[in-house]
């Protein structure tokens, strides 16, 4: 236990640290929040949608934390190459205990930056439907969290170095992103489109999301839970085997 509050306490700090890191990762939310929000805000109100800066916001504070969840995940790459992460993994405890520590570390950094892009939102005009609901929203923001904190992990696991991220930005991030119905409604969806966004495992936190703000959910938020849940056990005995894996 003492190990885990180490790893994620250290997970803050580096965190904190850099101010240039925490201003940077909220100019792609804000850009958009504004430039999509008001944007195309007229046109969904005329085609029937409502309010598209509400409907928006629950995705854009997904985007905050997904990105950020992967990034920090991504940062083994950083701490093997410097030597940081041979350090760690020569101390006396399993790396179950650290791969856990690690994702702890970085699923609560993930779920501030998502705090911070919520309140972002509510200063350009977002309101939540239910205030009573906005325990769950947190649930969501921190499952989110953890399960793409893990999954970066797991990927950087057996990432040699850097040369793999754009591969991974252009073919996992984005697309998990783009296809989760953060920037449009699953419902008349074609098809085949509807079953990708199905598989995809942001599109029941962002489903989640927009049931705790604005009741707003197309799945369920019980399937919400309960699927987000599930995949965030599975990739974390996967990153928790792949983390067991690495050589120093």
């Amino acid at each position: 236990m003492k190990t885990i509050y180490i790893l994620w306490l250290r997970q803050l700090k580096r965190y904190f640290r850099s101010k240039a890191r925490m201003v940077g990762s909220l100019g792609q939310p804000l850009l958009f929040l504004v430039a999509l929000g008001f944007g195309f805000g007229p046109i969904y109100q005329k085609a029937g949608g409502g309010n598209y800066l509400e409907f928006l916001a629950p995705g854009v504070i997904a985007m905050g934390i997904l990105f950020t969840a992967v990034f920090t995940g991504i940062e083994i790459i950083w701490d093997r190459q410097f030597g940081f992460l041979k350090e760690t993994l020569v101390a006396p405890v399993s790396r179950m205990t650290i791969m856990l520590g690690r994702t702890l570390g970085g699923a609560t950094v993930a779920m501030i930056q998502g705090i911070i892009v919520f309140g972002m939102c509510l200063a350009v005009g977002f309101r939540v439907t239910n205030l009573a609901l906005l325990p769950l929203a947190l649930l969501f923001m921190f499952l989110i969290a953890f399960f793409f904190t893990a999954l970066g992990t797991a990927i950087a696991s057996v990432l040699e170095d850097m040369q793999g991220f754009q591969l991974i930005m252009n073919f996992l991030v984005m697309p998990t992103f783009f296809l989760s119905g953060a920037l449009f409604p699953l419902q008349n969806l074609s098809k085949p489109l509807l079953i990708v966004a199905s598989a995809d495992p942001l599109s029941y936190g962002v489903d989640g999301l927009r049931g705790a703000l604005i009741n707003g959910s197309h799945f369920g938020m019980t399937t919400d839970i309960v699927v987000l849940s599930l995949a965030t056990f599975f990739v974390l005995a996967v990153g928790s085997y792949l983390f067991s894996k690495i050589e120093i």
